[in-house]
């Protein structure tokens, strides 16, 4: 086993003390083709290439003497530490960690990012990746190949952002380039790179937040709120009332990375609560009043939403994927339609029994398992503890069993 592995990270900058002193002893140095071409490696030290980082850590765990791994930026942070210490190798790590690569592109930015979401972009975790991208104003994206900025471009369609795209930041060749997510594709990206997406309206407050990320605090308490809240006077829909939305955001349980549809969005109650919640929504009407609403409240609760008017279910042929669905209104047909494109759980509301029983036959046809509650709701004056509105609906879920949810 390695006497001792000490990961270095670099950015491009001279090397510090302790890595010099690191590399002039080590007898073997794994690392990227520019880490094993520097001149403080010891001529003497065996050198691998550094593709698969388990395949190079059980070299390193059978070698015989001092090893040292070179990687860029901060090693600790989505990078090559989190397998080194894996148990499986019982490698003992030291680390000199350098400026990550997505503290550099900020930099290279002028911008802050204390605000910013930071996500890794693979081919199996881009649209992941690209629904943070449309959730939030402020995010960076760790590429890889496959996965890279034209792709998150084409991923973007029909949502405005801009990139700001540092190619090979700390060498010779860094470049930095700002186009808008429609362009990103026309272009040929060398990695490695790192994409900051802006765009949407700015939250932050004066000041700065208190924790880094999307401050968990923001806009106020409870996952809904109340009816008043919404509509700008207009009623909300049978569909719309805040303990069935409640209900429905407790079913579906819309995440960070998620895109949810919400078809028949109405007042955009719903839509801005899963919002809220850190999923990338979109939000569908046929109505141009519902549309507008909708917009409006995600507007005054500063969140993101792709408003998209139109009617179901031909509207949703050119949408991207869902992994959760509310559908709102439509009945069968609608939810049928929402069901071919097999997303991981469906929520929807029937007025009768007999128009549950169907909306359930057509999930269970889909290859979905349906739960069906009687909901019943009643307002209270409290001043006289009289009745003043009674709810009763039907709120059915489908779950298609095997398709586990996303990390």
């Amino acid at each position: 086993m390695a006497d001792r592995v000490t990961v270095i990270g670099w950015d491009g900058s001279p090397l510090t003390e302790a890595a010099r002193s690191a590399l002039g002893a080590a007898t073997l140095v794994a690392g990227a083709a520019h880490h094993l071409a520097l001149p403080e490696i010891p001529p003497a030290a065996e050198r691998i290439r550094l593709g698969s980082v388990a395949l190079a850590a059980r070299r390193i765990a059978a070698h015989r003497g001092t090893a040292v791994v070179l990687a860029d930026g901060d090693p600790g942070f989505f990078g090559v530490v989190r397998t080194l210490r894996a148990p499986e190798f019982g490698l003992e790590v030291e680390v000199v960690p350098g400026v990550s690569s997505v503290a550099a592109a900020f930099a290279r930015a002028g911008m802050p990012w204390d605000d910013a979401q930071v996500v890794v972009a693979h081919p199996r975790t881009l649209r992941r990746a690209v629904n943070v991208c449309r959730a939030h104003t402020k995010v960076a994206v760790l590429t890889s190949p496959g996965a890279g900025p034209a792709e998150l471009g084409l991923l973007l369609e029909g949502v405005h952002r801009t990139f700001v795209i540092c190619e090979e930041l700390g060498t010779e060749r860094e470049q930095v380039s700002v186009v808008t997510s429609d362009k990103a594709a026309d272009h040929t990206w060398r990695d490695p790179n790192v994409v900051i997406v802006i765009g949407g309206p700015v939250g932050a407050t004066e000041g700065g937040g208190w924790i880094a990320g999307r401050d968990p605090g923001t806009g106020p308490r409870g996952w809904v709120q109340p009816d008043e809240a919404y509509g700008d006077g207009t009623a909300l829909g049978e569909g719309e009332t805040e303990l069935l939305r409640a209900a429905q955001l407790a079913r579906l349980g819309p995440r960070v990375g998620d895109l949810v549809w919400d078809i028949g969005c109405g007042s955009g109650a719903f839509a801005t609560e899963a919002a809220r919640a850190g999923a990338a929504v979109i939000a569908v009407d046929h109505d141009p009043a519902a549309c507008a609403r909708a917009a409006g409240a995600a507007r005054r609760y500063g969140v993101q939403l792709q408003v998209v008017p139109g009617s179901a279910p031909h509207v949703l042929e050119n949408l991207p994927e869902p992994d959760v669905v509310r559908v709102g209104g439509g009945g069968a047909a609608v939810v049928g339609a929402v069901a071919d494109r097999r997303p991981q759980r469906i929520v929807t509301h029937a007025a009768t029994r007999d128009a549950a029983e169907l909306v359930g036959r057509d999930l269970t046809e889909h290859g979905y398992r349906v739960e069906c509650a009687l909901l019943q709701s009643v307002e209270l004056d409290t001043r006289a503890w009289r009745e003043t509105e009674r709810n009763v609906v039907f709120l059915l879920t489908g779950e298609l069993p095997g398709r586990e949810a996303p990390r």
